[in-house]
């Protein structure tokens, strides 16, 4: 019998087929502390989008006065769209974290090692918002993960690490 030919090889192809590009066996100073920073992270930006809201809804309510109410049918808009759209700037930007990410000393990178795009840090945010309201314990999953994810970051292919 004769060895297969090197070109017949079969080679990854796929996102399935690459390896964890962060490792907390190799790397756990990536790891460290992330559950905490991520909760105080967490504060931060809700107190700023908070602030977003908070400026949004006097700016169209501003706006529903200029067009005799017609801008008033923005404000089921406005909720959804500020926190969907802070996390798409902040996350999918050139820092790749929240401005509490930022200040806690983290980065939100693809599991692969990839930048995440501002579709994903939407994505992202989604999934974490309804688990917050709808699925809590799911956001427990962290404490049991070697990479402290939780359920929506394996969801949408992210890490949250310390910045390296």
């Amino acid at each position: 019998m004769t060895a297969p030919h090197p070109s017949s090889a079969q080679s990854p192809t796929g996102l399935g087929d690459q390896p964890h590009a962060y490792n907390p066996v190799t790397q756990p100073q990536l790891f460290e502390a992330v559950i905490r920073k991520r909760c105080v992270a967490f504060i931060i930006d809700a107190i700023i989008i908070a602030l977003l809201w908070t400026v949004a809804v006097v700016v169209v309510s501003i706006l529903g006065v200029l067009t005799l109410g017609l801008a008033w049918l923005l404000f089921g808009l406005i909720f959804p769209l500020v926190g969907l759209g802070y996390n798409a700037i902040t996350i999918g930007g050139p820092n790749s974290a929240t401005i509490g990410q930022r200040m806690m000393g983290l980065t939100v990178p693809m599991w692969y090692g990839g930048k995440v795009t501002p579709l994903i840090a939407a994505f992202h945010a989604l999934l974490f918002w309804f688990s917050l309201a709808i699925f809590c314990p799911i956001l427990l999953w962290a404490f049991f993960d070697q990479r402290k994810r939780c359920l929506h970051d394996i969801l949408a292919g992210v890490l949250v690490i310390n910045r390296p």
